[in-house]
């Protein structure tokens, strides 16, 4: 069975930092793409970051670059930095067995596998 399990979310203040971590399953550990979405209620599944596995090339929302790294070793990091108000939001881990255009690894419905989710509040 894959699974993806994310923690690391919270309630945290405007200008804060944030570590979220996606654990995956052994199976899912060869997953070509990592990525990281996030859904605040009423709109969609949002692309926030990706990374390859080998090499481990990053491609980020323009909502996000400069502020956001995400790694991985056996676990997936995404690091937040200076959080506002608009990145509240359920945070979602994904995984893709095979490789694919930019493009497509920015879309939520090209994902194979996903987690349940961590919630990050920003306090203003």
């Amino acid at each position: 069975q894959v699974q993806l399990v994310e923690s690391g979310g919270g309630l945290v203040q405007a200008g804060d930092s944030l570590r979220l971590s996606c654990e995956p399953s052994e199976r899912a550990l060869s997953s070509v793409v990592m990525a990281w979405f996030r859904q605040v209620p009423g709109k969609e599944r949002e692309f926030v970051a990706r990374i390859l596995t080998n090499p481990a090339t990053t491609d980020y929302a323009d909502s996000v670059k400069g502020r956001c790294t995400i790694s991985r070793d056996n676990t997936v990091y995404l690091q937040l930095d200076n959080l506002t108000s608009e990145d509240t939001a359920v945070y979602y881990c994904a995984a893709r067995r095979t490789l694919t255009s930019s493009a497509e690894m920015k879309l939520a419905g090209s994902y194979d596998y996903w987690g349940q989710g961590t919630r990050v509040t920003v306090s203003s």
